[in-house]
């Protein structure tokens, strides 16, 4: 199984939500007590609520690759944006 990287926090709600379906997905498809291999950045969405309505889309687009670099390096063979708020 692959290793998936969340990038969450955008709100933490729908983190969670995306955290849930997955999970209920791969126990429905592979059975038994299975669950996804994950790992989660979550930022605080105040910092990037403040950014978006700022118009920083500069600095949003570094904060998010930083959090795809850092779930890379953690052995990340994935990513997932866990939010309508930034795609």
């Amino acid at each position: 199984m692959k290793t998936i990287g969340l990038i969450g926090g955008m709100s933490w709600e729908s983190s969670a939500v995306y955290y849930s379906l997955i999970n209920r997905e791969i126990r429905e498809l592979l059975g038994k007590s299975h669950s996804a291999s994950c790992l989660m950045y979550s930022f605080d969405f105040q910092d990037i609520e403040e950014l978006q309505y700022a118009g920083d889309w500069a600095a949003l687009r570094k904060r998010m690759f930083a959090a795809g670099r850092s779930l890379k390096a953690a052995g990340a063979e994935l990513l997932v944006l866990c939010t309508n708020t930034m795609h």
